[in-house]
């Protein structure tokens, strides 16, 4: 009876554990998650400024270095492929090599315009947490007198947030 009481508990608690890993959300609010980046992205821009005017190679590397790990870009690859991101309408191989196609283009084309940033500021507008699995933080991007809204849709990948979703207004 003592050894089904202890395999009981021990089963219990291990099941509890697990559980609590597997759910476990991320520690950190939205908007913090998204400064948190920003700053990390924005101090490493400034701070190799003038080595990225001339060189696309050294901006596509920073892009890779700070928002890479940040970027779940299957989630990406599915809002821009649609229906054809299904098994039914594309293979594996086909999904994978548009993702990795996608992939470098972001980070083609974000990176030509992060060369050219210059010291400019930012705010994050007003967050109210919804509750919902893909919260959303929009930052204003402060440009010679212009606001450019950003809008980054996250979702929870467990332990931190993943940027699913980028929309420059």
């Amino acid at each position: 009876m003592k050894t089904l009481f202890k395999q009981t508990l021990t089963a219990s608690v291990l099941s509890t554990l697990l559980a609590g890993t597997a759910f476990a959300a991320p520690a950190e609010a939205p908007p913090a998650f998204i400064k948190r980046v920003a700053d990390n992205f924005i101090s490493r821009l400034q701070a190799d400024h003038s080595k990225l005017q001339n060189n696309p190679t050294a901006v596509k590397a920073i892009v890779r270095q700070n928002l890479d790990p940040y970027i779940d870009s299957q989630a990406f690859t599915r809002i821009v492929m649609g229906t054809y991101a299904t098994n039914q309408n594309s293979t594996a191989a086909q999904r994978a090599q548009f993702e990795k196609n996608f992939r470098e283009t972001l980070i083609e084309n974000y990176g030509t315009a992060f060369a050219k940033y210059s010291n400019q500021s930012y705010t994050i507008r007003p967050y109210k947490e919804t509750g919902s699995r893909n919260p959303v933080v929009t930052i204003d991007f402060s440009n010679k007198g212009d606001k450019i809204p950003v809008s980054f849709q996250l979702t929870d990948a467990g332990s931190q947030w993943k940027i699913r979703n980028i929309n420059v207004s």
